[in-house]
């Protein structure tokens, strides 16, 4: 990738370091596993923001005391980012593009709000959930309809571990087995992985254990979610076209005693003030062929 993405793995761990960690403790599975289809975007779900020009959908946003984001473009038919069936992998935090577009990107699985499935489905934005085993076993079904609205699922390993503090086979066994359980749970392969803290993303190690488990990219991003505001990987705070933002599956306990709808929102709104709108990774990212 290019030097913006090669040069962010240090930036990207300072950043998420000051983020809470993640329990890895759950309960034992409550949903025993129906895998949906997963495809790229919904037939009734749009792949980008709501139109401001009033109806239904600015309806949806003024119930959740939102501004509609601009509409995303239509997906392109090259995609910027290709990835190959072998070899190494790339590391990704934003899609080479000049739309004034940013993707956003949920990890953990922690907080499992029902009222955050309302909001995904009056709003439809687009979202790409990075998930952990020990995190989402108590409640697989949870993260079902948000799949079903198109949002893809992706690799976030089993524990949450430091990688690089972790030896190579652990490695492996971190990012295999959550690679085997999302596609058991969820119908299709992981395409992507984000390792926690964004830690060992540059390292040969790490990415020969990625290519040896399945994902054919390894995803860091340019921005954090907070509780209120982002934090940026760029001194005037401001959002580049094509950036990749971090956020969590996070509930009152770790954010202050703010809601998982509440802190997302105000994700929105940060975006929609800078005139950006929120498009699909994955219309971005042409996997392997052959």
């Amino acid at each position: 990738m290019k030097s913006r993405t090669k040069t962010y793995a240090v930036g990207a761990l300072a950043l998420l370091a000051a983020v809470a960690g993640c329990s890895s403790s759950a309960a034992p599975a409550a949903h025993p596993a129906a895998p949906p289809e997963q495809s790229s975007q919904s037939a009734d779900a749009p792949s980008g923001s709501a139109s401001a020009s009033g109806g239904p959908q600015a309806a949806a946003w003024s119930k959740w005391g939102l501004q509609p984001l601009p509409p995303a473009p239509a997906p392109p038919t090259d995609r910027p980012i290709k990835l190959t069936a072998s070899g190494t992998v790339p590391v990704i935090s934003s899609v080479p593009t000049k739309d004034k577009i940013v993707f956003i990107t949920l990890d953990d699985g922690a907080e499992k709000d029902p009222k955050f499935i309302e909001m995904m489905n009056d709003l439809k934005i687009p979202v790409t959930m990075f998930l952990t085993k020990n995190i989402i076993e108590n409640d697989y079904g949870y993260f079902k309809p948000l799949q079903a609205l198109g949002n893809h699922i992706q690799n976030h390993t089993v524990t949450h571990p430091i990688m690089s503090k972790i030896s190579a086979a652990k490695q492996k066994s971190e990012i295999c087995v959550d690679q085997a359980t999302l596609t058991q749970q969820y119908g299709t392969a992981p395409l992507l992985f984000r390792p926690p803290y964004g830690d060992g993303a540059n390292t040969p190690t790490l990415n020969t254990s990625v290519q040896e488990c399945g994902p054919r990219a390894i995803v860091l991003w340019h921005e954090t979610m907070q509780i209120h505001d982002m934090q940026y990987v760029t001194a005037d705070k401001k959002l580049r076209p094509g950036d990749i933002i971090l956020a969590h599956f996070r509930g009152p306990s770790e954010l202050k005693g703010e809601t998982m709808t509440a802190m997302f929102g105000e994700m929105l709104s940060r975006i929609q003030e800078q005139g950006f709108a929120v498009a699909r990774l994955d219309d971005y990212i042409q996997p392997p062929t052959g």
